[in-house]
């Protein structure tokens, strides 16, 4: 996989993890649940790059 690509995919996950990242504390009203989202989306886009 080509470096374009990976930065591609990484912008791709940096959306959801801002907009995401809002709804969930909008619903939970605490920051734990959003660090939970945020790993599990960081998890998910490095699992992703190292193929």
């Amino acid at each position: 996989m080509d470096i374009s690509r990976k930065l591609g995919i990484l912008v791709f996950t940096g959306v959801p993890a801002i907009i995401g990242a809002g709804i969930i504390y909008g619903i939970a009203g605490s920051y734990t649940p959003v660090a939970v989202y945020e790993i599990l989306l960081y998890f998910v886009a490095g699992a992703i790059i190292s193929k």
